[in-house]
């Protein structure tokens, strides 16, 4: 192709980076993906994000930098201790790569750091956009501290926060939603009726590959242009796999079980839109979670 890129991906190895390395790779372009022990093959640089070492060199001919890394918000419970570690790994992790990035000679054209919509808050009767303030929680303070982590970087290079919503792949957010819906489980959580942001895992990596290759700076929101309410996404998921979709989860358990992470993650209501990603020309393969199901 002529345009091929060097793009260097922090979290490669998770859901999301598996998929956009392969991606990238499919398009031509070069992945090097950073590794928290002894590079194994060409393909991997080692680095240690908690000790801020990353070895300046690595980045002399990247043309890209894509920051997946963080500890996942999905691990239950939220400890004290792994609230820590949440927020920690993140600004660890980014602060390691801005300050290699602002040592190295030629600096990588842009910076693509992860953020989440869980930066803004439980927001019902609202459409979010990335002009909206942040919201109150354990969340959005994450994402406030990790976006303003990654800000430094700009007076070399153009940063992108990727405000990712809720994506749908077989080793994501589905797997618990499929595991309670296979033991005839699954059903709404509170009223059901709150929205959740959602991407389906291969317009995740799509839409990072688009703001490596676009001019966008800034947040941007990763969500597909449909959000749909819990209960239906949940009753889809059931569906899919031909599984009731009965058993109510009242919304004073599921805040008396899991306090913060069930308030954050199962009962915020956000309408986010997709608007800025889809006017850049962004076209998404998966508009509705059926469509999204079929492919994962």
């Amino acid at each position: 192709m002529a345009d091929t890129k060097t793009v260097l991906i922090g979290g490669g190895s998770g859901t999301i980076g598996t998929e956009l390395t392969r991606q990238l790779r499919e398009a031509g372009h070069t992945v090097l993906v950073l590794v928290r022990r002894p590079a194994q093959t060409p393909f991997e640089r080692a680095w240690d994000p908690e000790a801020h070492w990353l070895r300046v060199g690595i980045l002399d001919g990247v043309d890209a930098v894509v920051n997946l890394s963080g500890a996942s918000i999905s691990r239950l419970p939220w400890t004290l201790q792994y609230k820590r570690e949440i927020l920690q790994s993140r600004l660890a992790a980014t602060s390691t790569l801005v300050e290699a990035m602002a040592k190295a000679e030629r600096p990588p054209s842009v910076f693509v750091s992860g953020s989440a919509v869980g930066y803004y808050g439980d927001r019902p009767g609202e459409v979010l956009t990335e002009d909206s303030a942040p919201g109150v929680g354990f969340l959005s303070k994450v994402c406030v501290a990790w976006e303003r982590a990654a800000a430094p970087a700009s007076a070399r290079s153009r940063v992108v926060y990727a405000r990712t919503g809720l994506v749908l792949g077989q080793r994501g957010a589905l797997k618990p939603i499929r595991m309670l819906a296979k033991v005839g489980l699954a059903g709404p959580l509170g009223d059901g009726r709150q929205h959740w942001p959602w991407i389906s895992l291969f317009d995740e990596a799509a839409a990072l590959r688009h703001l490596i290759e676009s001019d966008l700076s800034g947040p941007v929101n990763l969500v597909a242009p449909t959000p749909e309410p819990a209960g239906d996404l949940i009753r889809d998921v059931a569906e899919d796999l031909g599984r009731p979709y009965w058993l109510p989860a009242p919304a004073w358990a599921i805040k008396l079980g899991l306090a913060d992470a069930g308030r954050e993650l199962l009962l915020a209501d956000q309408d986010v839109s997709s608007a800025r990603l889809q006017s850049s020309g962004f076209e998404f393969r998966d508009t509705t979670v059926p469509e999204a199901l079929v492919a994962a």
